[in-house]
């Protein structure tokens, strides 16, 4: 081998930056794991809350403290392997910006019907188009009768768009503005999430917008407080800044209207007791007639509502915690759960009316909810009147916030700094200038919640910079830092799908892949030495280089590691062990033909070369097309499999080589076997030609009974495809996943629970409110769910502890993930061109590899066997099998690793043959296919045993989320196996055979040599 200082050298410094960067994983793990033994020692297990707060004060202590070779946990922290999901627990949602609500604000909210029409409409059309909405919002509004024109004074010829529309332009010259419009404003979406996730304390966020879709990816392993990071995802309304009235400004009225709701009450309770004490028709006409009079006095609610109170006489003073104060913005504070009914108190018109003129356009919002000591752990708020007017519009925007940060003052408090533009700041200023004359406040209001509303302290403020100080947490004073930085959203954004997974199960999926990993590999390690001997040795370090190399390259890169990344480092192991045994078992052949042991091992690795390329280059495509189409954990599964496929080209074929070449230098002997299996495979020939008729027959049966199982059974599709929400829950004790899954029917009318994983663990499917979207129905969801397994829960357990994500957590609802139909459309669609786009490269790829499209032909006949056996395995068995058989996002992971895997084995095979011809022109063509054949059998069988060991580890020891996908690769390496011996080549024999390609072979076709039957 040329060049092997240079070789030497490469790997050497490649090692060495590959420890380096995994030394930052190690320092940043060795800081965390003191981090929770302090906060442990100082906490119990039932002050969950304590312990993450003691535990980020401890990091915070010594973040900047070197730890190793000068490394500090800050900078640890920052170049560490990142972890996904479903390895650390977090959130992981894609968002989409509503298009519909930025087209009604370009034209103004306008009332013009044509409009409103062609936006009723496009929302039809998407429920059966793969149209962005702006296009099918096109098509609707041209659709609609008469001639309408966008550019019409009624729709967007305003003062908005005015600058870029002008009268009489025609639509075709509209649409381009539009769709340029809607394109920034997704973008200043995308950069408000952005701002708010790069703020929010979350190490290694991702946030990205899919493509020019109105879609956004947010990914935050490791968040743990899930509620908080929705609500910021999705907070929506304009920031605004209000000044505020004072408590005895609002004092009098505040007496007034519990006395007027005293009057109503009373009124009630006298129409219920008429009502029961006259039971003929008349006095009952006269009691309903008095009811709806009351029901008039409620402003239209119910008289059975929750307005009515045992204590009649004082129905909204009798609910109060606590009275604000003299001078406070704070009017009162009511338990959460009772600020309905007074918000129904105050919207009532009798008591409206009693506001005096001064406060008739008094707007009645809500504080953030904090938590009571006092009330035993309720959630309680506070109540503020905001000095609003006619037209119900701020002094001043959240838009004119340039920055905005939390801070500390000099006393240590936590207050939060904010900086406004030149327009803002001359507003700001007269603001403040009155708050400070009349020593009120003013309100920082988010989505209708006070988030702040802080005094001033030192007169009028200039220049727009401020700080805002308060009894913050340092949470606290983040996300309103947070909401003053990212101003408003330009449209709502709903989560069309999510995934939340507990920190116990990523703690839980690291052990099992950890595990599953180390006795993999140590399995094939022993079996390339016992198969190889001392040749295996140095393909084992070779193996270990490799992983260290994958390791170092996803740290360097900031690559997300997941689970089925996990999976794809141990398929790499498969491969970086299938390109050592095709460069061995080649030496050998060259060593029994006679030559010299340093010809051979040249004309070993010279003739394995070809087949190695091709074998990694078509995985390698079918990895590049599941990178391109995969999202989330998927890529992460295609990033480590492309990365490995480099890597063990490099280690197969230089590493190797410089062992090799050292340990021969000075003659000693490598035969590339034990005395064990030195003979094995060597004189076995076998026809397979002449058994091909058998091998379609069989094929034949088992194609025939997967489309038939397709066609009747069909398959189990997962949320990804249908669409739906699915939740892990994990119980005490064993369960009866049959009587759930009754009760569960009886909840949402249908639903599935299947075991998953032990006994006391259910994943719970539901399509119940599938089209709905918002954050209250999946609460409204999840409690149902809750309210339903709850018999079978611990009897002290709340909403609560069951949804929450805290360290340690072992019952309760442990993952969840929800995909609307919108975007399951489009996971199937995209599945669709994955899987079809890959065998059109790979026929491509093969034809221009081969020159020949019958290899294509047979290559691409022998995946699509492939794949059609694997799906109907999946249908036969998914009923049955004791873990989840979904078709998702993953499980097109595994058909495309299936077809990656079968065109490695098919493509070796066709090397071979095509040098047969080379090397025995004089042959004919059935026997050069099968001694081509029978000399890949060592390899063939070989790989397909290690490769199904390492599998099989992590199926049987690996995490529970990613055995289906295991399955599904198992079963296509069987079949994949298979069909390259029996499938791919007699199909391209036969098609060769009756097309006559001559240039194939000169000689015709003989009966097969007597030599070669088996």
């Amino acid at each position: 081998m040329q060049n092997k200082g240079l070789v030497t050298v490469f790997a050497i410094l490649f090692g060495l930056v590959s420890i380096y960067q995994l030394s930052f994983t190690f320092v940043a793990n060795k800081v965390e794991d003191s981090a929770k033994e302090f906060a442990n020692s100082k906490f119990s297990e039932d002050q969950p809350h304590e312990r993450d707060n003691a535990e980020a004060r401890y990091l915070d202590s010594v973040a900047n403290n070197p730890v190793f070779l000068g490394i500090d946990y800050n900078t640890a922290k920052e170049k560490e392997l990142n972890k996904g999901l479903d390895l650390k627990g977090g959130i992981n949602v894609i968002l989409e910006v509503s298009v519909k609500d930025i087209l009604k604000g370009l034209a103004n909210n306008t009332k013009d019907p044509a409009f409103n029409q062609a936006l009723e409409n496009a929302k039809e059309l998407q429920k059966n188009s793969q149209d962005t909405y702006l296009e099918s919002f096109f098509k609707a509004f041209e659709a609609l009768p008469s001639e309408n024109e966008l550019a019409s004074p009624d729709i967007f010829f305003n003062k908005n768009l005015e600058d870029v529309i002008e009268i009489g332009m025609t639509n075709e010259q509209v649409k381009p503005v539009i769709e340029q419009k809607i394109d920034e404003s997704i973008t200043s979406a995308f950069e408000v999430l952005r701002k708010r996730i790069d703020k929010f304390g979350v190490t290694q966020p991702n946030i990205q917008r899919l493509g020019k879709s109105a879609r956004i990816l947010v990914e935050l392993p490791g968040a743990k407080d899930v509620d908080r990071v929705k609500k910021l995802l999705q907070s929506t309304a304009q920031l605004e800044f209000w000044d505020v009235y004072k408590f005895e400004e609002i004092a009098g009225f505040l007496q007034a209207a519990d006395a007027k709701a005293g009057e109503i009450a009373m009124a009630q309770s006298a129409s219920e007791t008429v009502k029961t004490a006259d039971t003929t028709e008349e006095v009952a006409d006269s009691s309903k007639t008095e009811e709806d009079d009351v029901s008039k006095l409620l402003g239209g609610q119910d008289v059975n509502d929750s307005l009515v109170d045992d204590n009649k006489a004082n129905p909204i003073l009798s609910k109060m915690v606590s009275l604000g104060n003299q001078g406070s913005p704070v009017i009162a504070t009511f338990r959460l759960k009772d600020t309905s009914v007074i918000n129904n108190y105050f919207r009532n018109p009798q008591i409206k009316s009693l506001l005096p003129n001064d406060l008739r356009y008094a707007k009645f919002v809500w504080g953030l909810p904090e938590i009571s000591e006092q009330l035993n752990g309720e959630e309680i708020t506070a109540l503020y009147a905001l000095k609003a007017n006619r037209d119900n519009v701020p002094p001043l925007g959240g838009s004119v916030v340039v920055d905005a940060r939390q801070e500390y003052d000099n006393l240590s408090r936590v207050v939060v700094s904010m900086q406004m533009n030149g327009q803002g700041a001359k507003v700001w200023e007269q603001m403040t200038g009155n708050a400070y004359e009349n020593q009120s406040q003013i309100a920082i209001v988010l989505d209708n919640i006070v988030y702040s509303a802080p005094g001033v302290t030192s007169g009028p403020i200039a220049g727009g910079r401020s700080q805002i100080s308060g009894d913050f947490t340092v949470n606290e004073g983040q996300d309103l830092a947070n909401v003053l930085r990212a101003g408003k959203l330009p449209a709502s954004a709903e989560i069309i799908q999510g995934e939340v997974v507990g920190p116990t199960l990523g703690h839980e999926a690291i052990n099992s892949g950890v595990m599953s990993f180390v006795i993999a590999l140590f399995i094939v390690l022993l079996w390339m030495i016992g198969y190889y001997g001392r040749a295996g040795v140095f393909a084992d370090v070779a193996l270990l280089v490799n992983i260290l190399f994958i390791f170092g390259i996803l740290a360097g890169l900031g690559a997300v590691l997941t689970l089925p990344g996990i999976a794809g480092i141990v398929l790499t192991i498969g491969m970086s062990v299938d390109a050592n045994v095709l460069i061995f078992e080649r030496i050998k052949e060259e060593l029994a033909k006679g030559k010299a042991q340093k010809d051979a091992i040249k004309d070993g690795f010279n003739n394995a070369l070809s087949s190695i390329l091709d074998a990694n280059i078509t995985t390698g495509l079918t990895g590049l097309i599941l990178l391109v189409f995969g999202t989330g954990p998927i890529q992460g599964f295609a990033t480590t499999l492309l990365i490995g496929i480099a890597t063990s080209l490099f280690t197969a074929i230089f590493i190797t080589r410089l062992f090799i070449d050292s340990y021969t230098k000075n003659g000693k002997s490598l035969p590339c076997a034990t005395s064990i299996t030195k003979n094995l495979f060597t004189n076995v020939h076998v026809s397979f030609l002449k058994k091909r008729k058998m091998a379609y027959v069989i094929s034949a049966i088992m194609i025939l009974i997967s489309v038939s199982s397709l066609f009747f059974n069909g398959l189990n599709q997962g949320v990804d495809f249908v669409g739906g929400r699915t939740y892990t829950v994990r119980f005490a004790k064993d369960v009866n996943s049959q009587e759930i899954q009754n009760d569960l029917i009886e909840t949402f009318g249908s639903a599935e629970a299947k075991t998953y994983g032990g006994d006391n663990q259910l994943k719970i499917t539901t399509k119940y409110k599938v089209d709905e979207t918002g954050t209250e129905v999946d609460e409204e969801i999840e409690r149902m769910v809750f309210e339903t397994v709850k018999k079978d829960m611990p009897a002290d357990m709340t909403f609560e502890d069951f949804v929450g994500d805290r360290e340690g957590k072992n019952i309760g609802r442990m993952e969840y993930y929800k995909v609307s139909p919108t975007i399951a459309d489009d996971i199937k669609k995209d599945s669709f061109w994955a899987v079809f786009g890959s065998l059109v490269v790979v026929f491509l790829y093969i034809l221009l590899r081969f020159r020949r499209w019958q290899f294509s032909l047979g290559a691409v006949a022998a995946v699509f066997h492939d794949v059609l056996i694997v799906l109907g395995v999946f249908s036969l068995t998914y009923k049955f099998m004791p873990f989840s058989m979904e078709i998702d996002q993953a499980f097109i992971a595994a058909i495309l690793t299936v077809i990656g895997y079968s065109l490695n084995d098919t493509v070796i095979v066709f090397d071979r043959i095509r040098e047969y011809f080379g090397e025995h022109p004089s042959w004919k063509m059935n026997r050069i296919i099968d001694v081509a054949l029978s000399s890949t059998l060592s390899r063939t069988l070989n790989t397909s045993f290690t490769t199904l060991i390492v599998l099989l580890s992590m199926f049987f020891l690996g995490a529970e989320s990613i055995r289906g996908l295991l399955f599904a690769i198992i079963v296509g390496i069987i079949v994949g196996t298979y069909s390259s011996l029996f499938i791919a080549t007699p199909i391209m024999y036969d098609t060769v055979k009756r097309k006559k390609v001559e240039d194939l072979i000169d000689k015709k076709e003989e009966e097969v040599d007597p030599a070669l039957e088996v």
